[in-house]
């Protein structure tokens, strides 16, 4: 549960993609085929939609490609936006898809560091390539796209020049071409399977710096061979890169690349690669600084909040490696069930509440407390001098309640027994909570309302986010999800679990699209550059789009479908698409897809 406003430097990056369409053929296309229409521009603007004049003749000075028409972006030195557009179907079963386009820049302007002007290529929502006057170029240089992800897909690739109010840039695009392959369909297996991390950790005197060691064993679960594993060091967003508050130093296991996606991502390159079912083992020291403030990864004076700080392996299936950047506005985190055994040795004037089941032994002013973690996708702890009271759910769910100083002893009461009543219910809609107990850490200096971990939310004193962060146990935690690329399935339906709990029936909750691009199921990269639409859509459409659902399939089928739809995907990955056929199959005789398209839940 975040929402912030945007970063400038994204927002302008993301508002700069227009709208363009690759119109799928009369017939069907085959694995192999050229599914681009009119790729070099030489047979007029069909099927291409185009801004007025940007599929143009080459001249002397912007010869084109090949034969003499070209597609010219930018080109004026004044602020404005053009668009280049074509919508494509590409065929299931094939080995590959692979976009290919020439392109040439040129540019007056002469800074060697400011992006000023800039091209965007989009699938979708999702960014293919961008460049900008930073990448001029003598001649044309072919640039080469993997578009395997949308086999199967319908898909809008989308080409958006901008230029600001001064020194022209020339964005040259010629001879598109996108192809299949015929060979074997790509492995879509997520790999690294079943990954077990250590962890031994020692803190300072304020809990705010952590350093020691971690290793990570891991099995490769697919057909493919692993070479390489990457670590997502997703805190390292609140650094300035390469100064980062997370550290990996002295790998094992295999030989670490420069650290990748804003200083996000660390190349771990195996030894040898792994074959199927074959496991491996890395190892590092690692060193944690908490920045200032009440974040999720950050401390509020005394008070550390220390979410997505230990290195976790990213996920390698069909698509590729999942490398997506941080979003502070939602969640990037992405990751498979996994085991933590992680010793924390700190203050004992410090208490750690943390991810999974916590022993603590004491040595004069020296605690070490040992957290064990079965099946969760990550770990998260805090550290300091926290107020804790515990109680036990009528189900038999402990439940400790960490408060920060400034919250009352009636207001932690009260979020106890909130929380151990949510964690009731919500067992009893989706399947009993599956670990032991829950701790629940307060403090209303949270500028993003509740943050959801395994084992360990952090809240502010609220009856409607804190069964909102417990309900997220389920839906995202135990049936998982990829947050960056669809976080509908976490947020939609943790808010929709936080209706039924509250006992909102949705009624008269309208939805109004703001534009045509604007769909449910868009991903983080989408919400990133429309910030403003994000909670309105994905949290408030999002339920409304569930409740209307349980108004067309009826009180016990929504109810059946939803216990079964968790059960089915206990420890698993969700998709968009498997929510959908399991909903048309508790729908029986009703036919959903004029619903999915009113709703736009695509996929």
């Amino acid at each position: 549960m975040r929402s912030r406003v945007l970063s400038a430097a994204l927002t302008l990056a993301m508002s700069l993609v227009g709208v363009a369409a690759f119109t799928s053929s009369a017939h069907a296309a085959a694995c192999g085929d050229q599914l681009v229409g009119n790729g070099g521009f030489e047979t007029g603007t069909a099927p291409w939609t185009q801004t007025t004049g940007v599929i143009t003749a080459g001249t002397t000075a912007e010869p084109a490609h090949a034969g003499t028409m070209e597609a010219k972006l930018g080109a004026r030195g004044t602020t404005h936006t053009d668009n280049l557009a074509q919508t494509v179907t590409l065929p299931t079963g094939c080995s590959s898809a692979t976009l290919t386009y020439w392109a040439h820049i040129d540019t007056k302007e002469t800074t060697s560091s400011t992006k000023y002007d800039t091209l965007v290529v989009q699938a979708g929502s999702d960014t293919l390539a961008s460049y900008s006057n930073l990448d001029k170029n003598t001649g044309y240089a072919l640039r080469t796209v993997d578009m395997t992800r949308y086999l199967g897909q319908t898909v809008t690739v989308k080409v958006t020049g901008s230029e600001d109010s001064s020194l022209v840039t020339n964005f040259v695009l010629d001879d598109f071409s996108l192809t299949t392959g015929t060979g074997t369909p790509p492995d879509t297996a997520r790999t690294p399977i079943n990954p077990a991390y250590t962890v031994n950790l020692t803190s300072n005197t304020a809990g705010d710096t952590w350093t020691g060691h971690q290793s990570a064993s891991f099995t490769n679960g697919s057909a493919t061979p692993l070479p390489e594993v990457y670590l997502r060091l997703w805190d390292n967003y609140h650094g300035s890169c390469p100064t980062t508050p997370i550290t990996v130093t002295n790998v094992t296991g295999g030989t670490a690349s420069p650290l990748s996606v804003d200083c996000t991502a660390l190349k771990i390159t195996l030894p040898a690669p792994l074959a199927q079912n074959q496991s491996a083992s890395i190892g590092f020291d690692l060193k944690i600084v908490v920045p200032s403030g009440a974040d999720r990864f950050g401390h509020d004076g005394a008070y550390n909040m220390i979410g997505n700080a230990l290195p976790v392996l990213a996920v390698r299936d069909g698509a590729g490696w999942h490398l997506d950047p941080y979003t502070n506005n939602g969640e990037s985190f992405y990751s498979l069930i996994s085991d933590f055994d992680v010793t924390l040795v700190h203050p004992t004037s410090l208490l750690t509440p943390a991810t999974g089941t916590s022993t603590e032994t004491t040595s004069g002013s020296t605690t070490t407390t040992h957290a064990t973690a079965a099946k969760v996708r990550d770990f998260a702890w805090g550290a300091g001098p926290f107020a804790k009271i515990s109680g036990t759910s009528n189900k038999g769910f402990k439940v400790n309640v960490y408060s920060v100083s400034g919250i009352s002893s009636a207001n932690a009461t009260s979020m106890l027994n909130l929380a151990k009543d949510s964690i009731d219910v919500h067992s009893g809609r989706f399947g009993d909570y599956p670990y032991s107990e829950l701790d629940v850490v307060l403090d209303n200096n949270f500028w993003f309302g509740g943050m959801e971990y395994p084992g360990f939310v952090m809240d502010l004193v609220s009856n409607v986010a804190l069964p909102h962060e417990i309900a997220h146990q389920w839906f995202y935690g135990i049936v998982g999800d990829d947050e960056y690329n669809s976080p509908w399935l976490d947020e939609s339906f943790t808010d929709y679990a936080t209706d039924l709990y509250r006992g909102v029936t949705g009624s008269g909750c309208g939805i109004t699209w703001q534009s045509s691009a604007e769909k449910l199921t868009n991903s983080m990269a989408y919400w990133d550059a429309h910030s403003s639409r994000y909670s309105t859509v994905v949290y408030n459409y999002g339920k409304c789009t569930l409740h209307d659902l349980r108004r067309l399939i009826g009180e016990t089928a929504m109810a059946n479908l939803l216990k079964s739809y968790a059960q089915s995907h206990w420890y698993g990955v969700s998709t968009t698409a498997e929510f959908k056929a399991a909903a048309q199959a508790a729908a029986g005789s009703t036919d959903l897809t004029s619903f999915w398209a009113s709703h736009r839940v695509e996929g």
